[in-house]
Parts: C-alpha cells; structure tokens; sequence
C-alpha cells in the first residue's frame, strides 16, 4: 500500500467520496460497482445527498453517508461518475476541503475526466493502491459589491465567472480594470474571467485561447462587444480583475454555470486568483496536447495522402 493509501490510517479507516450524477443511470450504475468494490476492502464511501438512498439500497453491505459533514475532509480522494457538470459539483466540496478529484467521463467531451468508461475494471485497483498522481490548478474568488463598495455576495470559480445582461433586449455597458487601472469599456452582451481549466469551455466558445492547465494566468474575454477592441486579454495570476456595471441594465454573475447573482446598476464584481486550488487527480503522464487533440478530435494527419498510397 502506497503512503498516499495509507494517510488515513489503517484500511477500515480508509474514506472514498463517490459522486455521481444521480438522475443517469448509467453514472449510477457504475458508481454502484465501484462503491461495492470499495466495501469489499472496508472502505467508507461518502456520496451526494441525492444519490444516498440510491446507492444504500443497491449496495447494502456498504458504508455510506452523505457529503456534508465536519469530517467530509477525511476523504482521501473524491472520484466522480458524470460528465464536466458533475464534476464541477462536486468540485464545490472538493476544493473546500482540499481533496483530490478523479473524473470518470460519462459525459461527452468531458474535458475535466481523467478516465474513460472503458477503463473503468482498472480504476477500483487503482485507488485502493494510491496508485495517481496529482496536479493543482488554480481558481477563482469572486465578490459582489454594491456602489457603497459593501459586499453582496462571494463565491469561487474552477472554469469561470461570468458577467452577463440578465435581458435579451438590452445589451450592458462595463468599464474593466486590471490592478487598478481602467483597461476599457464595452456595450456588450457580457465578460467572462476565465481560469487556464475553463479555457476549453465558455471561454473558447466565446473566442478565447486555449491554455494549458500548468499556465498561471487569467483570461478576460468580452462577450460580443460592440468595439474595434474586444479581444481577449491573458492576465498574471496575481491581477485583479474588476469589471463596474455602468449602464442602467440589470446584469446576472455566474460561477461555472452553477451559482448565480443578480446584479444592479452600479455594482462591481471582482475576480482574483482564490486561496484555494482544485487538485486533479492523473492516473498517467499524458500530455495536454494528446488530450485537446483527442476530446477536439483534431486532425493531425493533414489532408493529403501518404506517399505511394492510392
């Protein structure tokens, strides 16, 4: 057993979270087998709420309780079945308690997963032996102040947060600054702030490059600014990203697309590199560059035949 294995202490004391989507029965399907390969070797499991009496009625001989307890952080490792929305949930509680994530992708591109379904007779062996590596990546604070600069609201973000016009018939007026000093103002439908792990997400949708996850830095992407210059900007790590809502409509913030704040005229939302970071879990040295190629399905082979082929 490798030290990793073994910091909690001997194997019956050993605790797995085991997060998965609870409405997708194939995640849950799988999440079942592992949770029962666990019991197997008298280790606890901690799964979401929702999924609970699921997981306790197909898998009987288990312990399991719910995440949300004070001592949720003896967890030694936090594997999630689903796709990127699964686990940026369970990033929620993982971040907080600082605890490495394994994804299981069950999803479609599923940028944030480590492991396919095809690998999934490996995994079970491979957590009960420690047998992974890990990687930090960093994330975001955000704040919520009002025009008396009191604060509203605070959340974090693992791929980004966004600030965008809460009506389709009005577009919103942002004034940007970086380390305090105004950077430009845009009519637009919104900005987004975006970590080097969302870079593959909205970000890139919303035209931004891709970074690789070992860059410290920020993005900060204009969202169809009405401006000669609305391009991208890459920031250090250390900057201080403060976007003011200076026109008259109302405008939403969303952290990954899950947690949300409505915002009024005057408000100001900021965004600096978070206390906290995500840790992921790696079960080889894959490259970067192999992985955007193969969640992308970029073309490498060029379009013209090999010589001598026909």
């Amino acid at each position: 057993m490798s030290d990793r294995a073994a910091r909690v202490g001997g194997v019956s004391d050993r605790v797995v979270a085991v997060l998965t989507h609870p409405r997708r029965p194939e995640a849950m399907a799988a999440a079942c087998a592992f949770v029962s390969s666990l019991a197997d070797h008298g280790i606890r499991c901690l799964v979401f709420p929702d999924a609970l009496v699921a997981i306790r009625q197909a898998v009987p001989h288990a312990t399991v309780a719910a995440v949300g307890r004070p001592d949720d952080g003896a967890a030694e490792i936090a594997v999630v079945f689903g796709g990127d929305g699964t686990i940026l949930r369970a990033a929620e509680w993982a971040v907080s308690h600082d605890v490495p994530v394994l994804g299981v992708n069950l999803g479609h591109v599923g940028f944030l997963a480590e492991m396919e379904v095809v690998e999934l007779p490996t995994l079970a062996d491979r957590v009960l032996r420690g047998d992974y590596t890990t990687e930090r990546r960093v994330t975001l604070h955000v704040e919520a102040l009002d025009e008396s600069g009191t604060r509203l609201w605070s959340s974090f973000a693992v791929n980004e947060v966004s600030l965008e016009k809460a009506s389709r018939q009005k577009v919103v007026e942002i004034l940007a600054t970086i380390d305090g000093l105004p950077v430009s103002r845009w009519a637009c439908d919104g900005i987004l702030i975006s970590t080097p792990t969302g870079s593959t997400a909205y970000a890139f949708s919303a035209g931004g490059p891709v970074m690789w996850p070992n860059v410290e830095a920020f993005l900060v992407v204009p969202l169809s600014a009405h401006a000669l210059f609305a391009r991208p900007l890459v920031v250090g790590p250390d900057s201080v990203v403060e976007i003011d809502l200076v026109s008259n409509a109302e405008a939403v913030v969303w952290c990954d697309g899950r947690r949300t704040f409505d915002v009024a005229p005057g408000c100001r939302v900021i965004a600096r590199r978070a206390p906290h970071h995500l840790t992921m879990v790696r079960l080889s040295e894959q490259p970067f560059t192999n992985r955007l190629v193969r969640k992308f399905g970029l073309r490498i082979e060029g379009w013209r035949s090999a010589p001598g082929s026909h």
